[in-house]
């Protein structure tokens, strides 16, 4: 059982606090990643995970196993970083070989493991050469395969994409969640990008300020975030907002702090009279007829499979993602219908959820 619980984690430097007790269960084989904006602590966390920060409080288990004292090689994990870290003057081969090698591991056992590890990965033209003689996406799989070779209980991978382009990024996401299916072999993951998270992930852990925001599947993240930066993190376009109060009950709308009104198809009991922000997401915008709430187009997009609009509503931009193609242009006047039911309420005073 590979599975890794992380109790009250505690992280300072000084009078500097970084973490503020983490509390996280990643089961056995789960795909767990970890998000947030730079600075948010989810390095730090995934290093201490490692044995490469020490913990100024609480407790990580791998197995059962409290592990903080342990130093990372007995941790029986196996890391995988931004830069890659290859030995430049070692074969593809050889770097993948060389933690074994170490460890006293027999030649032939060296090389078994390091031909599988290829296979899978497709490396096998590539073992003679050297990490100059590759592209950013074969030295990628090449650290993959450094720690594939090791057969750890957990792997750690700490932005590993962010250096390769945004073609290649799409692939390798791809490839990793294939390694992931097949090995089924626990692994923490660190991004800032919220769409690596929402399309690998079995489980997000998103983080702010050293704080867990919200765990859960990236759809449970999508469809309830529980408070504001939660909504505005996860999706692309970003959720929109307006702030104001929801008046009219059975037909309810939204007073926004302009003094404009939005319809909306439905609102939370506790949220009639207050002060809220009103969320949606750019998709479930849709174009309305002449009861429509009006508002300036300011940009148009146009994708080829989607339009996306840029609009003037109430003193706010908001964007919208309109599946068919549109002839717009700026300034035209639009109406737009927030009717969908998918209109998320939350709490102005607290931004938690209503």
């Amino acid at each position: 059982m590979s599975t890794v619980q992380i109790r009250d984690i505690r992280k300072s430097y000084g009078a500097m606090h970084v973490l503020h007790g983490i509390d996280i269960d990643i089961a056995d084989g789960e795909f767990v990643i970890l998000v947030g904006p730079s600075g948010c602590g989810k390095s730090t966390l995934l290093r201490m995970v490692a044995g490469l920060e020490t913990i100024t409080g609480g407790t990580i288990a791998i197995d059962q196993r409290v592990v903080n004292n342990l130093e990372p090689k007995d941790r029986d994990i196996a890391m995988v970083f931004q830069n890659y870290a290859l030995y430049p003057q070692m074969t593809v081969a050889q770097n993948m070989g060389f933690a074994l090698e170490l460890a006293g591991i027999k030649k032939d056992e060296i090389k078994c493991k390091v031909d599988h590890a290829a296979g899978i990965l497709g490396l096998e033209p590539l073992l003679q050469r050297k990490p100059a003689q590759l592209s950013g996406g074969q030295r990628q799989r090449v650290a993959m395969g450094r720690a594939i070779v090791r057969d750890p209980k957990v792997f750690l991978f700490d932005e590993p994409l962010s250096n390769l382009d945004a073609k290649l990024r799409v692939k390798m996401r791809a490839e990793i969640k294939a390694l992931h299916q097949r090995l089924k072999t626990t692994i923490v993951y660190v991004t800032h990008d919220q769409i690596e998270a929402m399309t690998m992930a079995d489980k997000i852990v998103v983080l702010q300020g050293g704080r867990v925001e919200q765990i859960g599947t990236p759809l449970e993240l999508y469809d309830r975030p529980q408070n504001v930066f939660v909504a505005g993190f996860l999706g692309s376009p970003a959720m929109n907002f307006l702030e104001g109060t929801v008046i009219g009950g059975a037909s309810p709308h939204l007073r926004t702090v302009g003094g404009a009104l939005v319809p909306l198809s439905q609102s939370p009991e506790n949220a009639l009279g207050k002060d809220v922000i009103v969320g949606i997401r750019p998709e479930d915008i849709s174009l309305g007829d002449d009861d429509g709430i009006p508002a300036t187009v300011s940009v148009v997009e146009p994708t080829g499979s989607e339009t996306h609009l840029a609009v003037q509503l109430a003193g706010r931009e908001i964007t919208c993602v309109l599946r068919q193609r549109v002839t717009l242009a700026p300034d035209d006047t639009v109406r737009l219908s927030f009717k969908s039911p998918n209109v998320h309420f939350f709490d102005k005073a607290t931004q938690e959820r209503l």
